[in-house]
């Protein structure tokens, strides 16, 4: 599907002007977090496969040309529109990947107007996938051995952030989602149970269940908490007797004091000889609470987590950027106060050892020994190289996870590692600084001479 327009106007407005004057060579735009929200240790790669997406079926369509025609842009302009396509090369940190600030996401180089133009949608992508897989991170942190099943549809900013929530959860290790969609598309375990709706549309609490176990044995998950909560596992018990119910067993706790509460349902369960019965617990839960219910034992086997990741309620954006660090060849950066960025295209190279020792250099620097690179090519000449699964997406978060080191991961108060700069990155930055300072100067003299 065409998606020119999916760009803020003066994105279009440059790429008019840089096709008109031919400046159609080869500029690198680096796509980085600039520094990590309050409360985060770490940020987590994704929404790479959505950014090539959209970079595989870049077009205008003929309406898309119209409209643009009505707003000002000329013949000219809409003829050089029309031709173009994504047809440039992306360097990127795999989805799944640990990473921190100011190290590139990705970086596109292709043609100036093309990769111009892109901006807009990339950063819109990496900001949601990005922000979503941090902070569900947390709860994968909090919740331990416990399973974790993504709610979030109902409370995210719209149905495509609902997408991109199923996706990243299921990153950084939730075991399931509600969002049968989201299950389809990308091949997850679709979980759920059933609203107080239901409950109050019936009599009374047994014929709910009754009716539920009836229509759904596979999955009978009682929701206990419509009234009264030990009464409501005390009918669940009741019913399961009765029906002869033997597997697929659970109730689910969704308001209250759930840590007393959970421990009285798994007493009554036992009692009852339902030791195999989970218990289930959701309300609007965040990862500190998560983290509070673990560690003092409550005896909650999954958790459903829903609005406070769905919006990443504490930190519902990252502040990233999409800099442009090369043209024709040339090394650019932006000196603006406190927004300094660094030119040249980059690699980042990460210690093999028990930490995240993290060193930002050039891309065609010599390998570090002992460390790997993390950003690899994911496109060239506008096709995508490899296709990587949510599995290995998954593997990889498992396994930077296990060697990141305590303060990062702390959930309060943490502290990131510390980013080094190679020799190489530090001397470019400084010429380039330097030839940037120049030109201003000159520039400056040439304007004042005029008369």
């Amino acid at each position: 599907m065409p998606g020119g327009l999916q760009t803020d106007l003066y994105e279009l407005n440059m790429a008019a002007s840089y096709l008109r004057r031919g400046m159609t060579a080869p500029a690198t735009f680096s796509l980085y977090v600039r520094g990590l929200p309050p409360g985060r240790g770490f940020l987590v790669a994704a929404g790479l496969d959505a950014c090539l997406g959209f970079l595989e079926g870049f077009s205008f369509a003929n309406d898309e040309l119209d409209y643009l025609g009505s707003l000002g842009f000329d013949d000219r302009a809409l003829d050089d529109f029309a031709g173009l396509r994504f047809d440039g090369d992306v360097w990127a940190i795999p989805e799944g990947r640990i990473l921190y600030s100011e190290e590139p996401v990705l970086e596109v180089t292709a043609p100036m107007p093309i990769a111009q133009i892109a901006e807009t949608a990339l950063l819109n992508l990496i900001t949601l996938h990005v922000t979503l897989a941090s902070k569900a991170a947390r709860y994968t942190m909090a919740a331990g051995d416990k399973e974790l099943v993504d709610f979030s549809f109902r409370r995210t900013h719209g149905p495509d952030a609902a997408m991109a929530s199923a996706r990243a959860s299921a990153i950084v290790g939730f075991a399931a989602t509600s969002n049968v969609e989201a299950a389809r598309r990308y091949d997850l375990h679709a979980a759920g149970t059933m609203a107080h709706a239901f409950i109050e549309a019936f009599p009374d609490e047994r014929q709910a269940f009754e009716a539920f176990a009836q229509d759904h044995p596979q999955r009978t998950t009682f929701l206990v908490d419509t009234y009264d909560t030990l009464g409501g596992v005390e009918i669940a018990i009741d019913t399961i007797r009765s029906m002869g119910l033997d597997d697929h067993l659970g109730v689910r706790l969704d308001s209250g004091d759930l840590d007393d509460l959970s421990r009285s349902a798994r007493r009554m369960l036992d009692d009852a000889g339902l030791s195999s019965a989970r218990i289930f617990a959701s309300g609007g839960l965040d990862e500190l609470e998560v983290a509070r219910l673990v560690s003092s034992g409550a005896p909650i086997d999954a958790f459903g987590i829903g609005t406070q990741m769905g919006v990443s309620a504490d930190a519902p954006f990252v502040d990233s950027v999409y800099k442009l660090v090369e043209y024709d060849g040339r090394a650019t950066l932006k000196l603006s106060a406190d927004k300094v960025s660094a030119p040249g295209r980059k690699q980042v190279w990460r210690g093999l050892d028990d930490g995240h020792h993290d060193v930002l250099t050039l891309r065609d620097e010599p390998p570090i020994e002992g460390a790997e690179p993390l950003l690899g090519p994911v496109m060239r000449g506008g096709r995508r190289v490899g296709a990587p699964s949510l599995d290995d997406a998954r593997e990889r978060f498992r396994l930077d996870l296990a060697r990141l080191p305590k303060k990062p991961r702390r959930l309060v108060d943490p502290k990131p590692p510390t980013i080094g700069r190679s020799d190489a990155l530090r001397a470019l930055t400084e010429r380039t600084t330097d030839e940037v300072l120049r030109r201003s100067e000159a520039s400056r003299d040439a304007s004042a001479r005029t008369p």
